[in-house]
């Protein structure tokens, strides 16, 4: 596991926020979602599928591992649940996550800067998004993603919440492949990330709509400041974690867009009380803005990206976001 990075969310006046499940995983992030409201809710059908793929695709990649057949010979131990026959696992010095070989992700797709770049592979910054190193890596994301994509799914619909995974999912792997050049990443994290970047922006851009806004304001933030400062452990591409979450957090002001209470509620309120307009001013503000940083944040990473160009040379720090050395470990990711 030496050479692999892992990745490894009444009215609307009374809606309240409870505490978050707190993190799950050492590989992943949870994240506070909202009380049920008494809002039409839509049926949640687009996560239960992610998670069914993402399932899927990791029996097809233990089918092409087939450790029985393949097994390296270069790390001690034998192949792990042996019963499972060509599903059974890599010896666990070699991935100690209940998984396949590096080689074998590095095959199906997983995010290498040399492929990506030099080969001109750029499917994998969309294929690595679903691909996991083991199960405990696979079970981290799903469950996350079970807590924060359902219920957000619930309240905005399948086409919103889609558009943020798979967006903020590529805008990690984007990041990751500009400053990460020696190891392979896979995961959905990036992706995960983004959903929990998008709670949070969803909260500040509807924020009159809330109660208890600084307690669930702080409680989000402390979540998000955990997972990722556990992204600086080694062998974790916190990089990914950065940018799925810069992503969603910006798709959010973009398409979690809450109208005024006002607005809402203008058939039930009298005249005087109505609100003006749909969207409040901030809203608005934050919706241009974040458009803007979007889209040419995107432009220049895949630029930069395509040209070859390694994001270290541009940032002599940025290398200790996704890992910081100890006398206990030592990081090779740049």
């Amino acid at each position: 596991m030496g050479n692999r990075d892992l990745e490894t969310r009444g009215s609307w006046k009374n809606r309240t926020a409870p505490p978050p499940h707190p993190p799950s995983n050492y590989y992943t992030s949870s994240s506070p979602y909202y009380s049920e409201s008494s809002d039409t809710q839509w049926t949640s059908w687009l996560v239960p599928m992610i998670v069914v793929a993402n399932v899927a695709m990791f029996v097809i990649i233990m089918i092409v591992n087939d450790c029985p057949k393949h097994q390296n010979v270069s790390f001690e131990g034998k192949c792990v649940a042996r019963f499972l026959g060509r599903l059974s696992f890599q010896p666990l010095k070699e991935n100690p996550l209940f998984g396949p070989s590096s080689s074998t992700l590095e095959k199906l797709g997983a995010l290498e800067w040399t492929k990506v770049v030099n080969d001109n592979e750029s499917w994998r910054l969309v294929s690595s998004i679903w691909l996991h190193a083991g199960v405990i890596h696979l079970l981290a994301n799903m469950l996350s993603l079970v807590f924060i994509g359902i219920r957000l799914e619930q309240q905005f619909g399948f086409a919103r919440v889609g558009v943020i995974y798979m967006l903020s999912g590529i805008g990690g792997s984007i990041l990751s492949t500009l400053f990460i050049k020696n190891n392979i990443s896979v995961g959905a994290s990036g992706a995960l990330f983004g959903l929990l970047g998008a709670m949070l922006s969803e909260l500040l851009t509807n924020w009159t709509i809330y109660a208890n806004k600084a307690a669930a304001l702080i409680t989000l933030v402390v979540i998000i400041l955990i997972n990722l400062a556990v992204g600086i452990l080694p062998h974790v591409d916190n990089f990914a974690h950065i940018g799925g979450f810069l992503s969603g957090f910006l798709l959010g002001f973009v398409l979690l867009v809450r109208p005024q209470f006002s607005w809402q509620e203008r058939n039930h309120l009298p005249i005087e009380a109505r609100g003006k307009s749909k969207y409040t001013v901030f809203q608005y503000v934050f919706w241009i803005l974040s458009m803007i940083f979007l889209i040419a944040g995107f432009a220049v990473g895949l630029v930069m990206l395509f040209k070859g160009e390694n994001g270290n040379d541009h940032c002599s720090w940025c290398h200790y976001l996704s890992c910081v050395p100890t006398s206990r470990w030592h990081c090779n990711n740049r």
